[in-house]
């Protein structure tokens, strides 16, 4: 495949946590698809060096910031801005969660609530509103936020994850409508993704899962990307919706 041929050639894309599971999954389809790509990381520096090095294609670099860190996105916005003047894709993927029962509300404290919607919905929305103007500047710019089925069906790792992803698809609809015509905004919402975090459940768990999706299996972080993909390329009549990526779980 040539470069004229790609279909992202010349878009630049940031995606959030971007060298976590589903994360590099987006940015290694995105890159060969022809896009440049920013990954964002808190901590792991070492993982998103090492995306960086195996991705396709130049100009790809990693950012520090925490997107609970308004400073942190402002510094990261004025770099942009600075380097590319505008940004055609951002994938909002950063998020955090802790298995905490729903029946145990003494052990969903204030401080794992507050960092939840700090992260998950905060996080999203403060990226947003300081990477506006350089998606405006794009001029048909895409956002996808990472949700997930919990916000809808309330079954997740804990209450304040399911809420802020609930949270989070309310924000998609509401930015669907403000910032269009120039930019879209949609949601993928997965199910279980076989990940870090779905490797450590109970295996009999994760078994149920399959057993009850009616394509009987659980999604790969390949599955999520091809729908952020989808999103971003194919879906350009697509606004304000949430695309599940989720075999059908929720039907049983």
């Amino acid at each position: 495949m040539n470069d004229a041929t790609l279909p992202l050639r010349g878009k630049l894309a940031l995606v959030t946590g971007g060298a976590g599971g589903i994360g590099s999954a987006i940015c290694r389809l995105l890159a060969h698809q022809g896009a440049q790509l920013l990954i964002t990381y808190h901590q792991r520096a070492d993982r998103a060096e090492a995306l960086v090095a195996e991705l396709p294609g130049p100009g790809h670099a990693a950012l520090k910031l925490s997107v609970r860190d308004k400073a942190d996105i402002d510094r990261a916005a004025q770099a942009v801005s600075a380097s590319h003047g505008r940004l055609d894709i951002l994938v909002n993927n950063a998020g955090t969660t802790r298995v905490v029962p729903h029946t145990d509300l003494d052990a969903l404290d204030d401080a794992l609530i507050d960092e939840i919607f700090a992260t998950n919905w905060r996080g999203a929305f403060g990226m947003v509103r300081a990477f506006r103007p350089l998606l405006d500047a794009a001029g048909d710019a895409v956002v996808v936020n990472l949700s997930s089925i919990a916000g809808t069906t309330a079954v997740g790792s804990n209450i304040a994850y399911c809420a802020s992803k609930a949270a989070l698809d309310n924000m998609t609809k509401s930015l669907a409508r403000a910032l269009a015509p120039k930019i879209r905004v949609v949601s993928v919402a997965p199910g279980w993704v076989m990940g870090e975090y779905a490797r450590s459940a109970d295996p009999a768990y994760l078994q149920r899962q399959r057993d009850l999706t009616p394509l009987g299996r659980i999604a790969e972080a390949d599955d999520v990307a091809r729908a952020v993909y989808a999103a971003v390329t194919l879906l350009g009549f697509t606004n304000g919706a949430i695309i599940p990526v989720d075999g059908g779980r929720p039907l049983n």
